[in-house]
């Protein structure tokens, strides 16, 4: 199995992004499967051309796209990517769609095909606190989650895809009053625990995960 793992650049003014560094620090083979390691831009449009270069070499079986999600208090794994760009800030190039499609032809949404529920219990069963998230928002994050999803089901119908936010680093959060932030070497151990529920798992478990709003 090759799994492709990309993370974002620092973006909104911050001087790094705890998604490229954790993905950096990823084993390159997790349980028999090779890990590819790829930095993306937070730019729209670039990003998903970024990686379709890449899949188009490495044809991976699974892409997880990784980005920061500052405020959040846990690894949150993705249920769902919208087709809706509605950038609340410009992206680093300086684009800010508001209300404009990702891909014209494509549905509303995509469930994304990642076992969310059981690359959840593997991080928490391994002390790292992680849940299902019901949105990846409206900014690039999920301009890559639903853009992978839709070049799946369009190109690489084989190829799983999803995707995953983390919290601020303790450094980033310094500044910032009452900010929740998780230490890089837990969400790097969270991740690979989610790499590991992947391989082992090709359906999804059943269990409790849903929010109330």
């Amino acid at each position: 199995m090759k799994i492709l793992v990309s993370g974002f650049d620092p973006f909104g003014g911050e001087k790094i992004n705890p998604a490229i560094e954790s993905v950096k620090l990823l084993p390159d083979e997790i349980k028999g499967a090779k890990i590819i390691k790829l930095e993306i831009p937070t730019v729209a449009r670039k990003s998903l051309k970024k990686l379709e270069e890449v899949i188009e070499i490495e044809k991976p079986d699974v892409v997880i796209n990784v980005g920061q999600a500052g405020g959040r208090t846990d690894i949150t794994v993705e249920r769902v990517g919208i087709n809706m760009d509605d950038f609340r800030i410009k992206d680093n190039e300086g684009n800010q769609p508001i209300d404009e499609k990702i891909a014209e032809d494509g549905p509303d949404a995509y469930l994304v095909t990642i076992p969310i529920k059981a690359m959840v219990q593997k991080m928490i069963k391994n002390k790292i606190p992680a849940s299902v998230s019901n949105t990846a928002g409206t900014f690039v994050c999920n301009h890559v989650c639903y853009g992978m999803a839709h070049l799946a089901s369009t190109k690489y119908p084989n190829m799983r895809t999803g995707f995953i936010h983390i919290p601020f680093l303790p450094e980033q959060v310094v500044d910032k009053r009452n900010m929740p932030s998780m230490p890089l070497e837990m969400i790097a151990k969270g991740l690979e625990c989610a790499i590991e529920a992947i391989v082992e798992n090709k359906e999804d478990i059943k269990v409790e995960g849903g929010a109330t709003h």
